[in-house]
């Protein structure tokens, strides 16, 4: 059921302007053990998101049905779409970035890099031009919970860019700790990308970065875009306007397009990943721990297939 106002950490008026304080606070499903990668179908009227450690993705349709998208999963993490509406998965158990075709088949897009396996793809974004880019940190192959446990054979700093229609795989970043989430600007013109390696190093950093993206291949002029003041940042999403909407350790931190914290939408538990979906594109699906939340807003998630 909605909870009341409450929810809300209003900082600036740009943020009141994005919310909805009667909608509330939903919970639309309660029996994860780690909830991720929620990706909203607009076709199909549907969410599916990950359910980590019970390596199974699940389905809720408007009304509140909820059902078994794919068990097993693989350990699957972090989802979007392509241009053609295929479902792009990150799974830790394969150590690769996956595509479910039209009639249900799986391709393997991408599980080595330079002849050595990848660590555990995260967290995955596609771009206009079709090109997918994602991030490999360590945390499915730390243990048995949401993977196998393994060493890692790739440096955990590493940013990918992988074009689907040559197989050409190259890394943008590799600065990071452990990255994670990713989200482009409304534009595209910038890339922005999450280090969560304070979640097992207190010393690390807390932010989200961004980076100028050169031609569609490159990156460039790194800054510090903000600074997650509880919990680390994880997966995320942007608004048409350049907000950028992320978890943290309350709930979720909106940040404009300046890096200003303009609010938060206090959630009670930790939030993994968050989408917008719906028809008009103004409801915000919230992966947090064991549920799956939804909160109503007045902004507009960027399109996506």
């Amino acid at each position: 059921m909605p909870t009341d106002a409450s929810i809300y950490e209003i900082y600036d008026t740009r943020f009141r302007n994005l919310i909805v304080p009667s909608a509330g606070l939903e919970e639309l499903y309660s029996d994860c053990r780690w909830a991720e990668g929620p990706v909203w179908f607009a076709d199909a009227g549907c969410l599916i998101w990950s359910d980590i450690p019970n390596e199974r993705m699940l389905r809720w349709v408007p009304g509140g049905n909820v059902s078994i998208f794919r068990a097993p999963s693989n350990f699957a993490n972090g989802n979007t779409r392509d241009r053609q509406g295929r479902l792009i998965s990150c799974e830790h158990g394969g150590r690769r970035v996956t595509r479910t075709e039209i009639d249900g088949s799986i391709t393997v897009l991408a599980d080595s890099y330079k002849g050595k396996r990848l660590n555990s793809p995260n967290d995955v974004i596609v771009r206009s031009d079709g090109t997918i880019w994602f991030t490999d940190p360590t945390y499915g192959i730390l243990s048995n919970y949401e993977g196998y446990k393994a060493e890692p054979e790739q440096p955990t700093r590493n940013v990918y860019r992988l074009d689907p229609a040559t197989g050409e795989l190259d890394v943008v970043a590799d600065d990071f700790r452990q990255p994670n989430g990713l989200a482009f600007s409304p534009d595209e013109t910038k890339l922005y990308v999450a280090d969560s390696a304070a979640s097992h190093d207190v010393s690390a950093p807390r932010h989200i970065r961004v980076f100028d993206v050169v031609d569609g291949k490159k990156l460039a002029n790194a800054q510090v875009f903000c600074n997650i003041d509880t919990g680390i940042p994880d997966g995320f999403r942007a608004d048409i306007d350049g907000n950028i909407w992320t978890s943290a350790g309350d709930g979720i931190h909106c940040f404009a397009a300046d890096g200003a914290l303009i609010g938060k939408i206090k959630i009670p538990q930790t939030v993994a990943n968050l989408t917008f979906g719906g028809s008009k594109r103004n409801q915000l699906f919230v992966a947090a721990t064991r549920s799956l939340y939804r909160v109503f807003t007045t902004a507009t998630g960027v399109q996506m297939p």
